[in-house]
């Protein structure tokens, strides 16, 4: 495989932080790019420091089953394996038992290597591959740290509460006594950031980005 020769397949996605592409060689391997080149100027150190950080996030996890395996990062293209399958929002696990106990099985693994994946609200992150198994992408808000720290298991916990969300949506009858509480528990991080954080970023992503914050994470209770 020479990635110097990849041509890109198909857009994935395309916004102020770079350009996601699916890439395929002559020799028929695929996966997939963040390309910054196109980032504009006064955004350029904060979409280099999320690809940094995914990147970093990925080496962390190396080897780790269902998440990308980071290729490359050249501090201008990230490149990383490609896992086909579908968002959790285009095929949504409804009644799939197995699939939600699955999926936390990796969040366990992931914790184990001592990383919090930070966005796990959005179901774009979360894929249902070809044989129903699920995945992860997009680690660009990942965080690192030694598992045993208490602020990373205050972000595992995090984690864990977006995954059982998507769980009580397509899944609900299956939530257990301990799930159900641990969903009512919203930590001080949690609120902290509804009250401070989460305002500033509605106005940077919708006034001056022009994103929807929901877009890509399908329906909400």
């Amino acid at each position: 495989m020479t990635r110097s020769d990849a041509i890109e397949l198909r857009a994935l996605k395309a916004d102020s932080f770079g350009r996601i592409s699916l890439m395929g060689t002559p020799d028929g391997h695929r996966f997939v790019r963040r390309d910054l080149a196109h980032v504009p100027l006064w955004l350029r150190l904060p979409a280099w420091w999320l690809a940094r950080r995914e990147a970093r996030a990925l080496q962390a996890i190396t080897g780790m089953p269902d998440t990308p395996a980071l290729l490359d990062w050249t501090g201008r293209r990230l490149d990383r394996s490609f896992m086909a399958g579908d968002a959790m929002y285009q095929r949504p696990p409804r009644g799939d038992v197995a699939y939600f106990h699955q999926a936390r099985r990796l969040l366990q693994q992931l914790h184990r290597r001592g990383v919090a994946h930070n966005d796990l609200a959005k179901e774009a992150n979360w894929l249902v591959l070809e044989d129903g198994r699920p995945a992860l992408i997009d680690f660009q808000l990942a965080t690192r740290g030694d598992p045993r720290a208490p602020w990373m298991r205050l972000l595992f916990r995090e984690d864990l509460r977006h995954l059982l969300k998507h769980k009580r949506m397509y899944c609900r009858e299956a939530l257990t006594p301990v799930e159900q509480r641990l969903l009512k528990r919203r930590s001080w991080l949690r609120n902290l950031w509804f009250r401070t954080g989460k305002p500033v970023y509605r106005v940077v992503t919708r006034r001056i980005l022009r994103w929807e914050d929901n877009e890509g994470q399908g329906p909400k209770p």
